[in-house]
């Protein structure tokens, strides 16, 4: 089967600083893949490079079988890109909205006519086409705005951030809409800072950080990357740095790190086992004010790749 997107090598630097380093993934046809990463972690100006926005200093971009550099043109044509700020008319209806992005597209009228009608059932915006968009909530100009970038029928799809802000009628519009577009043959590029939504869309996923994939494949391949070991959250009063030392010297800890909110992460084998013995060597040290076990899974594994929450 031909990949849907190639995209091999991407890097980007501005100066000193590297913003993009090597990045390389593919997406097959019906297959939906998910980018996460941290706040700067590349994810913005990867995606800038794939639809064309952004010139990569090396690196090729093959979408449907066209190289992006050769004929930009017609390797866009194959991509339906919806970003995360709403890029519709606020004084255009729904519908002359979608009229306006299909003619940009070049579809005939009255081919665009009955596609509008189609898009609108897809987002479930039917019964509010005729209204501008300007009293739309978040979640219903998200929905039109996903519908804009499917009048063309795309071959790629990609999603940055669809969900921020949305309340949860949109959100699970928007999710089931996704699923179907997939289940249909569809490639999807997806970006989230909602894991559970990456969890249950995605086939694969890919973990960038500081401008580098540090690891790819699916759910069950990256929870692998941690070994079956526990996340224990300490929240700590007292001498923290000195707890932090003995800490690392617990059998069945692997790891023991500061976090950005001030907490102790540990990383360890049976983690639920092994509080007692947590909690007796940092005992004069500093008072344990609160705890939590996490067992493995994605949010653990990107924790462990990128040492912060993908909310961070």
């Amino acid at each position: 089967m031909t990949n849907t997107l190639n995209c091999e090598n991407l890097s980007k630097r501005y100066g000193d600083v590297v913003a993009v380093a090597d990045v390389g993934f593919t997406i097959a046809p019906g297959e939906a893949y998910g980018l996460l990463g941290p706040n700067g972690a590349g994810k913005t100006t990867t995606i800038s490079m794939l639809v064309g926005l952004l010139k990569p200093d090396t690196g090729t971009v093959v979408v449907g079988g066209t190289d992006l550099a050769a004929d930009p043109m017609a390797a866009k044509a194959k991509i339906g890109y919806v970003p995360q700020e709403i890029a519709l008319y606020p004084d255009l209806t729904g519908r002359e909205n979608l009229r306006f992005f299909g003619r940009l597209f070049g579809l005939p009228r009255k081919a665009l006519r009955g596609r509008i009608e189609e898009v609108l059932d897809l987002v479930g915006l039917a019964d509010r086409a005729d209204a501008k968009l300007d009293t739309y909530s978040g979640g219903m100009k998200r929905r039109i705005n996903i519908g804009a970038a499917l009048l063309h029928r795309p071959e790629l799809l990609i999603l940055d951030e669809p969900t921020v802000g949305v309340d949860p009628q949109s959100r699970k519009a928007i999710l089931d809409g996704v699923e179907r577009l997939v289940a249909d043959g569809m490639a999807l590029l997806y970006t989230s800072h909602y894991m559970e939504e990456v969890e249950r869309i995605c086939d694969r996923v890919a973990i960038i950080d500081h401008g580098a994939i540090v690891a790819e494949g699916t759910r069950h391949e990256l929870v692998e990357l941690v070994g079956g070991a526990d996340r224990i959250e300490l929240t700590l009063d007292g001498d923290v740095e000195t707890a932090v030392a003995k800490l690392r010297g617990v059998g069945g800890v692997t790891e023991v790190v500061r976090t950005a909110a001030g907490s102790v992460r540990l990383i360890a084998e049976g983690g639920r086992y092994l509080l007692p013995a947590i909690i007796s060597t940092v005992d004069g040290i500093a008072t344990v004010t609160a705890v939590e076990v996490v067992e493995p899974d994605l949010e653990a594994t990107f924790l462990h790749l990128t040492g912060s929450t993908l909310r961070d």
